[in-house]
Formats: structure tokens, C-alpha cells, sequence
């Protein structure tokens, strides 16, 4: 009896539960339909003052100069359903949403997915999959991402498929759609792309306009990614091939047609090649809704006066270059290299020039070669191995590849020279002999510069470049000894940003085109920080500064005041120009500023054979002067210089001796074996041991390190070597051999031969007046006459005398760190430069 009347309670309980259950669940249901019932289908009658009032501006550097309102002057022509091309129609379901016709707003899948994605992350980022959505989405008044707008965009797409039939929901789709900048909808895009009607668009043009609304601003046929654009556009007919709304031959015939966009047309944007990578970066950051949306404040880095000059300069020596050299556009970018920020950005003659698709900004692209711009990273990395500015190389016309013999004829005498010969030329087709690797730099010269790359390694002079910033070198087998003349694709972007490590003491900022994102509640979004990294030592850096700097170095090729040079201004230098003249580039800096130009046709197509010097360095001389009237006058920090004392301890190939690779001390007066008395002043050397190439002397990988016992085991030896010993026999010289080594020691700088001197002026410990004229005279006797005297004051140099009666004068109060008790120091030279000296104290009456 218990155990049925426990039955039976537990059925009670369980019906009374099921019951409030069903009411909690009926109320919970009729409370959504209630508040579903109060949502309102937004109307599109606001749609363009929605989007002026949220619109992202784009400012310079001042937060002042409004250099594009995204959604100024907005476009959008709506049109009936019928007057929209049925291709555009059907690419758009193909790439959209193919179930469109099948679904009543959402996927069920595609739901279910997006919750649990949601639940997982914590956000509500996923959801607006189908073009029901994407519809309601575009109508939100909001942008926030929360639990409600999902469900409101969930539940309002469920509606508007009950209230409206598929043709008008997909005609209020066509007709919102961005299509980049402040172009809405089918009907604006078709008439600014192509000139045309919506219901004109051939199959072709419509597969592009449904591979736009992804990143309208990344596939932009007026922007830099061509490429990608294709290939969306390729796989949107794919899609519309699978779907059934083309065939294999009108998706074949549509790959190949030849489409034409109109030129852009120009509106109210200000420095238009650095607003669209600034816009193609927002978009790729935080989405096209956001930018549509958000109501962005943005403050870039631009300086926009300098960016004025910039365009102003570019455009009138890119017309010039065109008559002269048939060059017909240039690019132009300047960076701080102590911050990344980018403050001049010029990607073309002129942005609206549809003659040369002006749009297309050359300055951010990737394909161009540099030329001998590149030279530096090869010789910044020889510097890191141990290799000096003084180190000597030779200027001779030598065969680097191993498939040829010496005298550049292939091994196999199947192949053909030119298939697999390398023996590069110089820009003037000649060959100097032995030049120092400041020399070659400096001047642009290639063979050494082959060298030099050799010596240096490609895969760390690949490394060093990469981590300076160049990132797109990645090939590493494609290269070869090509790379150091310019081999391989870059962009002026990354160029100039990386040359800005040198003139940044080795420390790389990325280059940076925001300051500051603000939404528009104000809150920041996004703030410029510093991110320095060092990828260079200081050291080399400054050497390579030092380097291109040199116009005495630079001047056998360019000439004293060529447009490299800048009176009473420090600024470094280098120019490239590509074996075939496609490219002629300029890369100079200070250590405040860093300037890249270019000069070239868009096609590709060859300039006349002059090299940069010529063609794009009056250009950027322009700029500098600029730029240079608006910055400080600051110097680059020079290298350290080699300690006299161990100058004779490196090998006299690395500080520039070439005749010969054993160095015997001399001193220079009696030529005689220097001794550990005779002064720097008068040390020299003897060189034996023959005239060879460097690879004979230093082992490449470590050429600070002992001499290679088997020079020949080196690939490159026998070539280099065959070359210097033609170019030692042409030119008749003797070479030195051990016969010339001196047997005695320097007899002339000994310790007894030091000169002897006594200060008798002033007075030990007398007291002299701060005005007072106070006279300096020494007794001296030695073995030589006396050649210079030079006097020191509290251990700083105040002057010298050179001539008799060697006397000098002083007067303390000219001094500013003189003292009550001072130190007086006299350094005395006599004509073979042994030296001595002598000091005393004085007194000096203070106020």
C-alpha cells in the first residue's frame, strides 16, 4: 500500500512539474513573441544620413587636416528588382549564399554552428551568413555586438522572409551593398566601374562586383591587389558554374574576356595613395562594418604639409623624366626613423592620372627590383663577419659561376654561356683594379659588391635584410650572387623603412601609418607605441652611415656636388638602377629622416640607359632640400676608429693592403725594423707574400682568423685568383719577396734619445692674477732639433708652438675651468717625433 501511494505522489509531482514547466515555458515563449512583435523592419529611408552621421574620418598627424570623410558625398541609385543583370543575381547567391531560395532566413546548420561559436569565445561575432541577414545587418542603426542584436538579426531575418518575397529582399541586398569608399549599392558601382546600367553588366563585369563586397577595400580595381581581385573574381564564376547558373564554356570565355573599369574619379581626399593603405588597413583590422560604421576618428602619421611638397615635386620631375628619359612615373616615401612613422607617402605622378593608372601606388608595391640600392645589406653583414670599410678587394671582369672555367667558357661544352656564365659588368664598363669596400659602396661598383655578398653569405645577408624589414625576399634559391645588384622584388615602402635602421643606430621601428583610433564615443581604440627592436649592432650601422655619407668616396663616380651631396649637412645616400633601366631608385636619410624615390613606367617598360644619378636623384635632391630647411641639422655618430697601437695586428688585406699579405713593421725614417720605441707617427710597413685575392688571405667565415692552409679548397678561389694573377702580370709589377725585409732594428727612437726638457715659465706654486698675461718657456736639449711644443691646462689642449724661440702665452681667465691650484703640461716633439714631457703647478688668485 506504501509503495502505491508513493507511486502515486511521484506521479503527482512529476505532472504539477510538467505543468509549471509548461507555463514558465509558454510565458517565456509569449514574452519573445511580444518583444519580437515590437521589432520594426528598419526602414532604408535614412540610409545616407545613417551613414554620413557614423562615417570614419581620416586626419594627418595634426588631428586637424581632414584627409577623407570615408562616407563624404555618398552614392547610392536604388533600382527595380527587373532592372538588375540576372548575372549579378546569380554570382551574388553563388558566392553569398547559395541556399538562399531554399532557406527562411537562416541555416539552421549555420545557427547552430554560430551559438556554439559564440558560447565558445565568449562574443557574438558570428551569425550574418545568409543575404536575409546581411540585409537586416546593413539596417541595424547599431553595430554592437551583443546578445540581442544577434537575436534581433536572427528573429528580424525570420520575419522579413515572411513579410517580403525573396525578389525584394534580394533587390534591397543589390541596392545597399558597399562597394568601397561612399559607392552603395549595384546600380552606383556598375555606373562608376564600367559606365553602365545594373541590367547592362555582362557576366564578366558582374563576377567582379560580387568579388568586391567581401573587402571592397582590399579588391578595389583602383588599389594594389590586381592579383587577388582576379582571383576572387575567378572563383566567384567557379561558384556559379557549381550552382548551375553558367555553363563550362561561359565560365571559360568570362576567365579570359578582357574587362575595362573607367578611371577613378577624383572627390574631396587629400594625399589619396596613403588614405586608400590606411583605409585597406582599418578594413583588414577591424572589418568593413566597423569602418562603415564606427564612427572612427583616425589621426595618421602623415605630415601633410611635407606630403604637398611631396606630390608637388613628384609630379613635375615624373613629367620632366618623361620627355628626357622616358620615364613616366615616380613614387616618393619619407619615414622618421626614430619612430616608423610614416610622414610622405606618393605612390604616383598624380593618383587621378588614368594615362599611367596613376591609382596604382608603386610605392607599397611589390615588384620592382631595387638595383644597387640593395648593396648595403650585403656589406652591413661583410662588416658583422669582421670585414672593414678598408678591406681591399679587386675590380676585375671575373666569372662567378661554377659551371664555367675562369675565362667564363661553360665546363660542359653542351651548355650554353649565357644559360649559365655569370661574370657581371660595371655601369660604365670599366674595371678598376684594387679598390677598398668603402670605395665600391660608395661609388656603386658591381664586382666587388658580388664579392662582397659572397664573402658575406646570402642566406645571412637574406636574414639581415629580412630582419631590417625586407619581406619579401624569401626565395633564397632564386637569387643567387644576383641579389646584390638588385635580383630580387621589393617595395620603396620597406626599402626606405629598413634603410631607416641605419640611420636609427641599428634599431628598427615598423613603419607605422596610425597615431591614434578613436571610436566615435571617444574611447581609443588603437594608439601608436614605440616597438623598437635592434636588429643591426651600432656599430655597423654607423659604418654603413659613414659610408654613404662619404662624398669624397662617392665623388670618382658622381663628381664633388653632385645631387647626393648637401653643403653643411650630413646625409647618406645610395642609388640603384636594374641592369635593364626598368627601375631607377634613391635611398638617402638623416638620423631624423628617411627618403625613398623611385622613377619607372607602370608597364615595365624600359627607361633610357642612364642610371639613377640621373634619372630619379634630382627629385628626391628637391624633397631633401625640403625637408631638410624644416628638421635639425643632426650628424651621425662615427665609427669607432682602429686603435693605433693594433693596427698593424690585423691583416693587411682587411685594412686595405693589397700588395702583399705578410706585413713587417718598419719605422719610416731610417727604414728599419720598428721596435716597440718608435712612434705611430713613423711606423710603416713591408708587404711579401704576392699579390692575390682576398680568399687567399682570409677565410671567408671567419676572415679575422687564421689564413686558409688550402686557399683552393673554396669554390670561388681559382676564379677570383686567375683574374688578379692576369691583372699583377699585365701590368708589369714587381712583387715584394723577403729580400726587402730590413735585418737591423730602428736606431733612431731609443729611450736615450728622448728629448730632455725642464718647464722654467711659470713659476712652480707662484700665484698669478686672473688677468694676468702669463708666459710659458722650456729648457731643452736632445739628440734632435725640436720640431713642436703643445701645452696643456688642467688636462685639456689650449695650443702649440712650432718655431722658435718657442714661447707661449696664456691668460687664466679666458679659461672657464681653471682653478685656485692648476696643472700645467707641456708635450714636446723633436724632428724624428720621439717625445717627451713635463708638467708643474701653479696658483691662480681667485675673486
Amino acid at each position: 500500500m506504501e509503495r502505491k501511494n508513493s507511486k502515486r505522489q511521484n506521479k503527482e509531482i512529476l505532472k504539477n512539474g510538467l505543468i509549471i514547466a509548461t507555463i514558465v515555458l509558454l510565458f517565456s515563449l509569449g514574452s519573445v513573441i511580444f518583444w519580437v512583435s515590437t521589432f520594426k523592419i528598419p526602414s532604408l529611408d535614412s540610409f545616407e544620413q545613417r551613414k554620413v552621421a557614423e562615417s570614419t574620418k581620416i586626419y594627418d598627424r595634426t588631428g586637424k587636416v581632414l584627409l577623407y570623410d570615408v562616407f563624404q558625398n555618398i552614392k547610392r541609385t536604388v533600382v527595380p528588382f527587373e532592372e538588375i543583370s540576372r548575372h549579378i543575381k546569380n554570382a551574388t547567391i553563388a558566392i553569398e549564399d547559395k541556399e538562399f531560395y531554399e532557406h527562411n532566413g537562416i541555416k539552421p546548420t549555420a545557427f547552430l554552428r554560430a551559438v556554439l561559436v559564440n558560447l565558445q569565445k565568449g562574443e557574438f561575432s558570428q551569425g550574418g551568413s545568409t543575404i536575409t541577414q546581411q540585409v537586416v545587418k546593413n539596417s541595424l542603426l547599431t553595430n554592437e555586438k551583443s546578445v540581442s542584436r544577434k537575436l534581433k538579426e536572427w528573429l528580424l531575418a525570420l520575419r522579413l522572409e515572411k513579410e517580403l518575397d525573396k525578389e525584394t529582399i534580394l533587390s534591397m541586398y543589390l541596392n545597399e551593398i558597399p562597394y568601397g569608399g561612399s559607392l552603395y549599392g549595384i546600380e552606383e558601382a556598375s555606373q562608376t566601374f564600367f559606365g553602365k546600367r545594373a541590367s547592362e553588366l555582362t557576366l564578366p563585369e558582374a563576377a567582379y562586383m560580387a568579388a568586391l563586397p567581401k573587402a571592397p577595400s582590399y579588391y578595389s580595381p583602383y588599389g594594389n591587389h590586381l592579383e587577388e581581385l582576379e582571383k576572387r573574381k575567378n572563383l566567384v564564376l567557379n561558384e556559379m558554374l557549381r550552382s548551375g547558373f553558367i555553363t563550362e564554356e561561359e565560365n571559360a570565355q568570362a576567365k579570359e574576356a578582357e574587362v575595362e573599369f573607367k578611371p577613378q574619379e577624383e572627390k574631396g581626399i587629400k594625399a589619396p595613395h596613403f588614405v586608400m593603405f590606411v583605409k585597406d588597413y582599418l578594413e583588414k583590422k577591424y572589418g568593413q562594418e566597423v569602418l562603415e560604421r564606427g564612427g572612427l576618428r583616425v589621426v595618421t602619421t602623415l605630415d601633410y604639409e611635407m606630403q604637398k611638397k611631396g606630390e608637388e615635386i613628384t609630379k613635375k620631375f615624373a613629367l620632366e623624366n618623361k620627355e628626357k628619359f622616358n620615364a613616366e612615373n615616380a613614387a616618393l616615401i619619407a619615414i622618421n626613423p626614430k619612430t616608423g612613422e610614416i610622414l610622405t607617402m606618393v605612390g604616383s605622378r598624380d593618383y587621378f592620372d588614368t594615362e599611367i593608372d596613376g591609382n596604382f601606388n608603386v610605392g607599397t608595391a611589390f615588384n620592382r627590383q631595387p638595383g644597387s640600392a640593395f648593396k648595403p645589406f650585403a656589406y652591413a653583414e661583410a662588416f658583422k663577419k669582421g670585414y672593414m670599410p678598408e678591406t681591399a678587394l679587386f675590380d676585375l671582369e671575373t666569372e662567378f659561376s661554377t659551371l664555367c672555367d675562369s675565362e667564363g667558357n661553360p665546363i660542359n661544352p653542351s651548355q650554353k654561356k649565357e644559360d649559365v656564365c655569370y661574370s657581371p659588368v660595371n655601369y660604365d664598363g670599366i674595371f678598376r683594379g684594387p679598390l677598398t669596400m668603402r670605395e665600391a659602396l660608395a661609388q656603386s661598383i658591381n664586382v666587388p659588391s658580388v664579392k662582397t655578398l659572397y664573402l658575406a653569405g646570402m642566406n645571412d645577408t637574406l636574414t639581415l635584410a629580412k630582419d631590417m624589414g625586407i619581406t619579401s625576399l624569401t626565395d633564397i634559391g632564386r637569387y643567387g650572387l644576383t641579389l646584390v645588384l638588385g635580383g630580387g622584388e621589393v617595395s620603396l615602402l620597406e626599402m626606405t623603412n629598413a634603410y631607416g635602421v641605419f640611420a636609427n643606430d641599428g634599431i628598427k621601428n615598423h613603419y607605422q601609418s596610425i597615431i591614434e583610433i578613436r571610436e566615435k564615443g571617444g574611447n581609443i581604440l588603437e594608439i601608436n607605441k614605440k616597438n623598437e627592436e635592434r636588429v643591426l649592432p651600432s656599430e655597423i650601422a654607423r659604418k654603413i652611415s659613414d659610408v654613404l655619407s662619404d662624398n669624397k668616396a662617392r665623388a670618382p663616380a658622381f663628381g664633388e656636388t653632385s645631387y647626393l651631396y648637401f653643403p653643411n649637412r650630413e646625409v647618406a645616400v645610395k642609388t640603384g638602377t636594374t641592369n635593364d633601366y626598368r627601375d631607377a631608385w634613391i635611398i638617402g636619410y638623416t638620423p631624423s629622416i628617411a627618403v625613398g624615390a623611385w622613377a619607372g613606367n607602370n608597364d615595365n617598360s624600359p627607361m633610357e640607359k642612364k642610371v639613377a644619378g640621373f634619372i630619379i636623384a634630382p627629385l628626391w635632391n628637391a624633397f631633401m632640400q625640403e625637408v631638410l630647411a624644416t628638421i635639425p641639422n643632426e650628424s651621425f655618430v662615427r665609427p669607432q676608429q682602429i686603435d693605433p697601437e693594433v693596427f698593424y695586428l690585423i691583416k693587411p688585406v682587411l685594412r686595405g693592403k693589397w700588395q702583399g699579405g705578410t706585413s713587417f713593421p718598419i719605422d719610416k725614417i731610417s727604414g728599419k725594423i720598428a721596435t716597440p720605441y718608435t712612434p705611430i707617427e713613423t711606423q710603416g710597413e713591408v708587404l711579401t707574400g704576392g699579390i692575390h685575392s682576398i680568399l687567399y688571405w682570409v677565410d671567408k667565415n671567419n676572415p679575422q682568423g687564421p689564413s686558409p692552409a688550402t686557399p683552393a679548397d673554396d669554390p670561388q678561389f681559382v676564379r677570383w685568383e686567375y683574374k688578379v694573377r692576369e691583372w699583377v702580370l699585365s701590368h708589369n709589377i714587381i712583387e715584394s719577396n723577403e729580400t726587402i725585409i730590413p735585418q737591423t732594428f730602428d736606431d733612431i727612437h731609443k729611450p736615450e734619445f728622448e728629448p730632455k726638457i725642464s718647464i722654467i715659465n711659470p713659476l712652480w706654486g707662484k700665484q698669478y692674477e686672473l688677468q694676468e698675461k702669463v708666459l710659458v718657456s722650456i729648457n731643452y736639449s736632445g739628440r734632435y732639433p725640436l720640431m713642436k711644443i703643445e701645452y696643456y691646462l688642467n688636462g685639456i689642449y689650449i695650443g702649440n708652438s712650432m718655431k722658435e724661440p718657442f714661447v707661449f702665452f696664456f691668460v687664466p681667465q679666458e679659461f672657464n675651468y681653471i682653478k685656485q691650484t692648476n696643472e700645467l703640461k707641456v708635450l714636446v716633439y723633436d724632428s724624428v717625433f720621439n717625445k717627451t714631457e713635463s708638467s708643474l703647478i701653479f696658483e691662480v688668485k681667485q675673486n
